[in-house]
């Protein structure tokens, strides 16, 4: 029996090599993995006398070669194939070990171009696929934690343990070409490319998915050099659910530059505040409703300081995100057992646009990013009354609000904090109800933001509940009828002419 041994990652290699030079395998390798078994007292064989012909281009060419390849690839089950391979003086390949140059890590060490074309292995992949093609005859290892595995299965009946290292193989070769496709298409950004190769890692397996009865994992973008980092600074591993309702508030609080607050629960904003401060902000986001943040997530865009965890700290929250914690709020909010820290050092990098995607029947639905929030070259104020200095910027907050909640969803603010909202909705009127009933008497003197337009029944409402000033997209045909009635009743009304529906 003969092996090829060729790998990039060293780690248990000559242990493992010793161990099948001790059952009789002949073992065949490369460069510098043939030199570090030669070191280590194995009988080996370079791969250059099996081919008679040495390593050329700097190691680009040492195993791509029917020598090698067709040893792999014969079937020993087909008579034609052993004999070919008896007239062309070509051994079997029993076993190919590989594994590949370090493409992704040099893409986590952000290296140069030169430095990445020289990391992508061309011969290895060639080895593998054709190892996992012909599994029924060949042991294909690409993983070092399988080599106690690989020992326990060469005698016996092993098709269905060869079968398993093919697949993983595979998703090997895959995961390695996707990684340098992408790598590729960051350089030469495409639109809408024709082929889209994500690949991702997995991270962890998480205690139970949305439901204790789901099973669940953490899988990771493999195109490293995007990855925003955190660190989960104290609590439990963090579950399904938290890290959905965790990325949904930090892609509502990235959209506000002042200091900010948002309130996440079930993936939904319950309160979001902005202010001088961060204290203000997340005293105006838990005024909002200070029921349903129990329990929630909060998103902060500032570091959070003492004063405002004193606050957090009288709640029960799952998660608090910020950029940093000061050593006072870290030392209070710690006490607390379940609750869990995460800090995300380069804040600024959640700015950072790029594509969406969304799982539909057979396949994904892509788009950018909803990148814009607020355009006042674009606004129109089609009403008699015109918003003061003041209100424009109560309209601003309100549909920046409005673009990090679900639709139909209206959201009504003040002095720069939610008063309440309605969202998710298949009816434009209900939010408005909705959101009129959870502010109340606070409603009257409120600014009120839609993320579509709606029709005078929506008008209507507001007017009767003191809301005099709003801010919605435009659009409809009905919208003459709207502008009206604004007229008739002395109501400021902004029309956008951005819309932000979010499904």
């Amino acid at each position: 029996m003969r092996a090829l041994i060729s790998v990039f990652d060293k780690e248990g290699i000559v242990e493992f090599a010793k161990e099948l030079a001790n059952r009789n395998w002949e073992i065949i390798s490369t460069g510098g993995t043939y030199k570090k078994l030669k070191d280590a007292g194995i009988d080996v064989i370079s791969v250059d006398s099996v081919i008679g012909f040495p390593e050329i281009l700097d190691g680009r060419v040492k195993t791509l070669n029917p020598k090698i390849h067709g040893g792999i690839l014969a079937r020993r089950d087909i008579k034609e194939h052993m004999e070919t391979l008896k007239d062309e003086g070509i051994e079997t390949i029993d076993m190919v070990v590989n594994n590949l140059y370090p493409f992704e890590e040099k893409l986590l060490e952000k290296a140069d171009h030169e430095t990445m074309i020289e990391n992508i292995d061309i011969g290895g992949p060639s080895m593998i696929r054709a190892a996992a093609k012909n599994y029924r005859d060949v042991f294909i290892v690409t993983d070092p934690s399988d080599y106690s595995d690989v020992l326990n299965n060469l005698e016996g009946d092993n098709l269905e343990f060869k079968e398993y290292l093919a697949k993983k193989a595979f998703n090997y070769t895959g995961h390695y070409d996707a990684v340098i496709s992408n790598y590729f298409l960051k350089r030469l950004p495409e639109e809408f490319p024709r082929y889209i190769n994500k690949s991702y890692k997995l991270s962890e397996e998480l205690r139970y998915g949305e439901n204790p009865h789901q099973k669940a994992a953490f899988y990771e973008d493999s195109y490293t050099p995007d990855k925003v980092e955190y660190k989960v600074l104290h609590g439990k591993q963090i579950s399904y659910n938290n890290l959905n309702d965790m990325y949904s508030a930090l892609n509502a609080v990235i959209n506000f530059e002042k200091p900010a607050a948002v309130a996440v629960k079930h993936t939904d904003p319950c309160g979001i505040g902005i202010g001088e401060s961060i204290e203000e902000a997340f005293v105006k986001a838990y005024e909002c409703d200070d029921e349903s943040i129990f329990g929630g997530i909060i998103a902060l865009n500032r570091e959070v300081d003492g004063k405002t965890a004193e606050h957090l700290s009288k709640i029960f929250l799952e998660i608090v995100v910020a950029p940093s914690f000061s050593k006072e709020a870290y030392d209070l909010l710690a006490q607390k057992k379940n609750i869990r820290l995460v800090e995300i050092p380069e804040f600024e990098r959640l700015y950072e646009a790029g594509k969406r995607f969304k799982q539909v029947l057979n396949g994904i639905i892509i788009q950018d990013s909803d990148d814009i929030v607020w355009e006042e070259e674009k606004l129109s104020f089609v009403s008699n009354r015109k918003p003061s200095e003041k209100e424009l910027e109560e309209l601003k907050f309100a549909f920046t609000c409005c673009k990090t909640t679900f639709s139909n969803s209206v959201v009504i603010v003040k002095n720069g904090g939610t008063l309440a909202l309605g969202q998710g909705e298949t009816k434009r009127a209900w939010a408005v109800e909705e959101a009129i009933e959870r502010a109340g008497e606070k409603a009257k003197g409120a600014v009120l933001a839609s993320d579509g337009f709606f029709f005078r029944d929506t008008i209507e409402l507001l007017y009767k509940a003191g809301i005099d000033v709003i801010v919605q997209p435009g659009g409809s045909v009905k919208d003459q009828e709207v502008i009206d009635y604004a007229n008739e009743h002395d109501i400021c009304l902004v029309f956008t002419n951005i819309r932000h529906f979010r499904h």
